[in-house]
């Protein structure tokens, strides 16, 4: 195996063609590209650069060194996905994507990250000298994110962007621009988001472990119709979120101070009811403690 792949090395230049200069280490040689070179190397002078091998299968050395390496973690952007082999990430490299395999992607291949997905990646060699990508894994998430507190930054309902790490039957595990871990319950979803994915999501709080706990479900509000959306707005608008009307209300009043129906007014109740925002109090209606959330 060789280990100098993954990594950045020093090698002796030893020749050189139009193309390429040679340079040898552990009696291996490597070709340097010399369009990436700011001025010539000097024969048997030490070049420093990342080792790899290109999509030709021969050993390189680049100067442009990226950030994911052997047991150095970085975002990596995905660039196309096989269902026979994996997914295909770009980390920088001039002629060469890494490869996630498709035994360390999830089973359901519909979560598969999609191109232009963000994956958090170090690089490991297989025992024919093959580079592939490693996902990062709780520990290495664990050791890179920072605990979220209410109030430092954060607070609820704010929209923020995460990427997925990982998905679970128990939800979506991911990690904020700040590198604060987040959960995404089944329940704060419409459809599971896929691995690498980046989502804007809806802070509902922060759990005792620091973690921010987020929806990818747009407000109660943004699901209603005009006359619900009227309503809940009314309830919010007052300093003790109480209405004096219920289903039992005049229309007439309910038409003077609503400006709709009867039917219309019963029918935006139905559904803050159905949401749990409101309920029903002596002489009224009054806000819940989630309706005032929204």
């Amino acid at each position: 195996m060789d280990t100098s792949l993954g990594q950045v090395i020093k090698a002796t230049v030893t020749d050189e063609n139009d193309q390429y200069f040679f340079a040898q280490v552990d009696g291996l040689t490597y070709e340097i590209n010399k369009s990436e070179l700011e001025k010539p190397l000097k024969l048997g002078g030490l070049v420093t650069g990342f080792a790899y091998t290109n999509d030709q299968h021969r050993l390189q050395i680049t100067k442009n060194v990226p950030d994911v390496q052997k047991d150095q973690y970085a975002w990596g952007t995905v660039v196309t996905s096989r269902h026979d082999l994996g997914t295909f990430v770009n980390i920088g490299l001039p002629n060469k994507d890494l490869v996630v395999s498709l035994d360390d992607l999830p089973t359901m291949t519909e979560l598969w990250p999609k191109t232009g997905d963000k994956l958090l990646l170090s690089i490991k060699e297989d025992n024919k000298d093959r580079l592939w990508g490693k996902l990062a894994q709780q520990d290495i998430i664990q050791a890179v994110s920072r605990q979220a507190k209410l109030g430092a930054g954060i607070k609820k309902g704010d929209q923020i962007k995460a990427t997925v790490y990982r998905n679970k039957l128990v939800g979506t595990l991911v990690l904020t621009e700040d590198y604060q871990l987040g959960f995404i319950h089944p329940s704060q979803r419409e459809n599971e988001p896929r691995l690498g994915e980046v989502v804007t999501a809806r802070v509902l709080g922060v759990n005792d472990r620091g973690t921010v706990n987020l929806s990818l479900k747009p407000l109660a509000y943004k699901l209603m119709d005009d006359d619900a959306q009227f309503l809940l707005i009314q309830l919010q608008r007052k300093a003790d979120h109480f209405l004096p009307f219920n289903d039992k209300s005049d229309p007439e009043a309910i038409k003077a101070q609503f400006g709709f129906s009867k039917s219309q007014f019963k029918r935006a109740l139905g559904r803050l009811y159905k949401e749990r925002l409101i309920t029903q109090v002596e002489g009224g209606i009054e806000l819940t403690a989630e309706g005032q959330k929204d």
